[in-house]
């Protein structure tokens, strides 16, 4: 298992930034690697993004020294959504089967996880947030037909999406943590739009079910000071507080939505017009 670690940064540091900073500032990149479990400790809000292929074994974990504590969910809750094939999560010996976009809440308390794959050919590809919780709230498994869907844009824009909440206080309470999945519509390509900000909480993307070829361009900063990364499938993307987070994908593409800060009012948003973007 790696820990790697993610400092963050100001909007005013982005002016200094080439392109590699802003990748070594705000993406996480080669988590998902056959066989293995691998975290990044991010400070923004201290979320930890997560991953974890396994493969003819299963992987596991539950130490706590890398969080400062015996435990890793001491003091914290955790998120796993399923973006590979059919797998299962054992949480001190109870075991739960995850299709293909089931997802598992944990709730603080755990002493012991492990993941596997019903078939070793076909991996289950695990992809994991965490943050610190103050409650304890009961584990439960989320199935994709549980999640509440909502849908938003519309085909005109090329942006028509299904958004489908998982940790949620309408679905799955938790402590801090909000996640969930969202799929585009048939040939839209633009992700949240229109743009907006949440100063009371941070935000991280997981884009998944590119294609090889295929890049999405996530834009980010302030809206009158905005960057771009360019991601590949598996790649995370870390929006801290202060910055806009949308994109749009040369083909088709999904994302993993975390969250987490003050509260979970997913309405306590500000809005950005697009002609504000500069």
């Amino acid at each position: 298992m790696t820990m790697l670690q993610r400092y963050g940064a100001g909007p005013d540091q982005i002016d200094a930034m080439l392109t590699d900073d802003l990748r070594a500032n705000f993406m996480v990149e080669g988590l998902f690697r056959p066989g293995e479990i691998g975290f990044c400790y991010t400070h923004y809000d201290r979320m930890i993004v997560g991953a974890a292929v396994p493969t003819d074994q299963p992987l596991a974990f539950g130490d706590g020294a890398d969080v400062g504590t015996p435990h890793f969910f001491d003091a914290r809750e955790m998120g796993i959504a399923n973006l590979g094939a059919a797998g299962w999560i054992e949480i001190d010996g109870t075991r739960h089967a995850l299709a293909n976009r089931d997802a598992l809440y944990i709730g603080r308390g755990a002493r012991a996880v492990r993941l596997g794959s019903d078939d070793a050919a076909k991996p289950a590809r695990f992809y994991m947030n965490s943050v610190p919780a103050g409650a304890d709230i009961p584990h439960r498994l989320i199935p994709r037909a549980e999640a509440k869907a909502v849908e938003f844009g519309v085909k005109e824009k090329c942006n028509h999406r299904r958004l489908r909440m998982y940790i949620h206080p309408e679905v799955a309470p938790s402590c801090l943590l909000l996640m969930g999945i969202t799929d585009l519509a048939e040939q839209s390509v633009w992700n949240t739009m229109p743009p907006h900000l949440h100063e009371r909480r941070m935000e991280a993307y997981c884009y998944f079910d590119l294609s090889e070829e295929d890049r999405v361009f996530h834009l980010m900063g302030r809206p009158d000071n905005t960057r771009h990364l360019v991601v590949a499938d598996s790649d995370i993307v870390l929006s801290p507080s202060w910055s806009i987070h949308m994109g749009a994908g040369t083909g088709p593409y999904g994302f993993v939505w975390g969250m987490t800060g003050e509260n979970q009012a997913y309405s306590d948003v500000d809005p950005v017009a697009i002609k504000e973007l500069r």
